[in-house]
C-alpha cells in the first residue's frame, strides 16, 4: 500500500493549443512527458496526484513527500514560481523537462534538484535518496534509455475530459534532421531509437482511448520502421495522427499505409516557402516546389495535412507573411500553425544570434513563439510580430476556412472543423501586441544535454558554456 504521496505539476502554459477554448477543452494535453516520469514511480510505495494547470488550480496545501515539475522554456518563470512556493513549505522539489535540461544550474536556483534528459534511467537513484533525504543536484543517466522495456504511462491520472487530443504514444525518440532551431536532437540525439512494435501496440490498446497522437519527433523518420509499426496497426480500429517531415511523406506506400491503418492527419514541419532559408537552418529535407503537390498527394489517401511555418528567418523580409498565407490557401492546407523564430537556449539558433548580439529579451515567459526576442535581418520587430498576427487572421478568415472545407473526399470532416475552429478562436485570444521588453543577459548559461555532432557546431557550444559545465559534463551517447 503507498505510503507517500508526489505530487507532479505541470505550469500553466496559456498557448494556443493548451487553452481551454470551446467546452471547457483543451486541443492538446501537455502532459505526456509527466504521465512517463509517473511510469516510473512505484504505486505501491508512493500515490502520484497529477495537475496541468492549464485546466485546473493548484492545490499549495496538499501533504506531498516531493514535487515534481516539468517545464518548456516559455513556462518555466511560472515552473519556479511554484517551485519556490513548494521549497517555502519544506517540501523537495525536482524539475525536469526541456528548459531544466538545458538550464540546470539555473533551475537549481529554485529546486533541490533537476533531472536532465531522460528520467527512465535515474528515477530510482532519484527515489532512493528522497527516502534518505538526501535529494539534490542534477541526475543524469550516462547513457540514453534503449526504449525496450518502458512502462506504460499513467494514464490513468489524465482527466481526459478536458481535452481533445489526450493520449500521446511514443514509438521512438531522437531526429536526424538536426535543424538549428530545434532542441530535439540536443536532447535525445541525433539517432533514432525505437521502442519494440509489439510494446507500442500494447500501449495503443491499454491506454483507454481508439483515438492516439504519435508523440514522435518524426514518426516517418525512416523508410522502413514506420511501416512496420503501420502494419501493425491495422485492423484494429485506430484513428491516428502524427508529426512527420516531409521527404517520406512522398512515398506512396507509407501513405497507403497510413490510411489503412487508421491515419487521419499528418503535421508536418514545412517551415518556410523558400529553398534558402530552409537551407540556412538545415531542412534541407524539405524541398518547397513540392509542397504543394505533397498536400494535394496526401489528400488524395484521406488524410489531412497541419501545416507549421515560421517567421523571422534571415531572408524574410515583410512579404513573407501574405505570401506564405497565400500559399498555403491556394494549396489547400488543412490547417496551419504559424510561429515567431525562437533562439531557445542551448540551441545552434541561439549560439549564434547571442554572439552576433541579436537577441534583445532574456524573460523566459516571452519565449512562447508570438513575442520577438530578438533583431531580425530583413525586418523591424514589430514588423514581425504584426505579420504573425496578420498570417493568423488571414489563414483563418472566414471566407478562408470556407474555401478550405473538403467537400469531397475522404478526410475527417469533423476533425476539420474542430481544428479550424479552435486555432481561429486560440489565435484571436492572444492578446500579444508588442515585442518583447529588452532585459540584461543572464548569468548562468546553457548547458545542452548532448552536445552537437559537427565539429563547428560543437565547437561553438563548448566555447559558450560555462567551464564548470564543460568539466562535469557526462559521457552520453550521441
Amino acid at each position: 500500500m503507498a505510503t507517500r504521496l508526489i505530487h507532479l505539476i505541470n505550469p500553466k502554459t496559456d498557448s494556443l493549443t493548451t487553452r481551454p477554448i470551446y467546452f471547457n477543452r483543451a486541443l492538446y494535453s501537455p502532459l505526456a512527458g509527466l504521465l512517463a516520469v509517473a511510469a516510473c514511480i512505484p504505486r505501491d510505495q508512493y500515490e502520484v496526484v497529477l495537475t496541468d494547470e492549464n485546466i485546473e488550480s493548484i492545490d499549495f496545501d496538499l501533504k506531498c513527500d516531493m514535487v515534481g515539475i516539468s517545464a518548456m522554456t516559455s513556462y518555466v518563470n511560472r515552473g519556479y514560481e511554484i517551485a519556490d512556493a513548494f521549497r517555502a513549505k519544506g517540501v523537495p522539489v525536482v524539475m525536469g523537462g526541456v528548459h531544466p535540461s538545458f538550464m540546470a544550474r539555473e533551475a537549481l536556483t529554485h529546486c533541490d534538484a533537476v533531472v536532465v534528459g531522460e528520467a527512465e534511467l535515474v528515477m530510482d537513484k532519484l527515489l532512493d535518496d528522497l527516502r534518505h533525504g538526501i535529494i539534490r543536484g542534477i541526475y543524469k543517466s550516462a547513457t540514453l534509455h534503449s526504449m525496450v522495456g518502458m512502462a506504460m504511462p499513467r494514464y490513468d491520472l489524465l482527466k481526459k475530459h478536458r481535452y481533445v487530443n489526450k493520449t500521446f504514444v511514443q514509438t521512438s525518440r531522437g531526429c536526424h534532421t538536426g535543424c538549428t532551431f530545434c532542441a530535439e536532437p540536443l536532447m535525445n540525439g541525433l539517432k533514432f531509437r525505437y521502442r519494440p512494435v509489439d510494446e507500442v501496440i500494447a500501449e495503443m490498446e491499454a491506454c483507454g482511448s481508439r483515438t492516439i497522437s504519435i508523440n514522435d519527433a518524426d514518426f516517418f523518420g525512416t523508410p522502413d520502421r514506420p511501416k512496420e509499426v503501420m502494419r501493425a496497426m491495422k485492423g484494429r480500429g485506430f484513428h491516428w495522427q502524427a508529426g512527420v517531415t516531409s521527404k517520406l511523406a512522398e512515398d506512396d506506400q507509407m501513405l497507403e499505409l497510413a490510411a489503412e491503418s487508421g491515419c487521419t492527419m499528418l503535421s508536418i514541419g514545412f517551415e518556410s516557402i523558400s529553398r534558402e532559408t530552409l537551407k540556412s537552418v538545415h531542412k534541407m529535407v524539405n524541398q518547397p516546389d513540392h509542397f504543394a503537390a505533397l498536400v494535394e498527394k496526401i489528400h488524395s489517401y484521406g488524410i489531412s495535412v497541419f501545416g507549421l511555418f515560421m517567421f523571422g528567418f534571415d531572408g524574410d523580409d515583410t512579404s513573407v507573411f501574405k505570401d506564405t498565407v497565400n500559399f498555403n490557401i491556394n494549396a489547400g492546407y488543412d490547417a496551419c500553425a504559424y510561429s515567431a523564430l525562437t533562439p531557445y537556449p542551448g540551441t545552434l539558433t541561439w549560439y549564434e544570434m547571442k554572439k552576433a548580439k541579436r537577441i534583445v529579451s532574456y524573460d523566459w515567459t516571452m519565449y512562447d513563439q508570438g513575442h520577438v526576442v530578438f533583431k531580425p535581418e530583413k525586418m523591424e520587430p514589430d514588423e514581425l510580430r504584426i505579420g504573425l498576427d496578420s498570417a493568423y487572421r488571414g489563414f483563418y478568415s472566414t471566407k478562408s476556412i470556407a474555401s478550405r472545407f473538403p467537400l469531397t473526399g475522404k478526410r475527417n470532416r469533423a476533425q476539420w472543423a474542430v481544428y479550424n475552429l479552435f486555432m481561429r478562436k486560440a489565435s484571436r485570444t492572444e492578446h500579444i501586441d508588442s515585442i518583447a521588453p529588452a532585459t540584461p543577459e543572464p548569468d548562468l548559461a546553457p548547458n545542452p544535454p548532448i552536445l552537437p555532432i559537427k565539429r563547428e557546431w560543437r565547437q561553438a557550444v563548448l566555447e559558450a558554456i560555462d567551464p564548470q559545465d564543460v568539466a562535469a559534463r557526462s559521457s552520453a551517447a550521441e
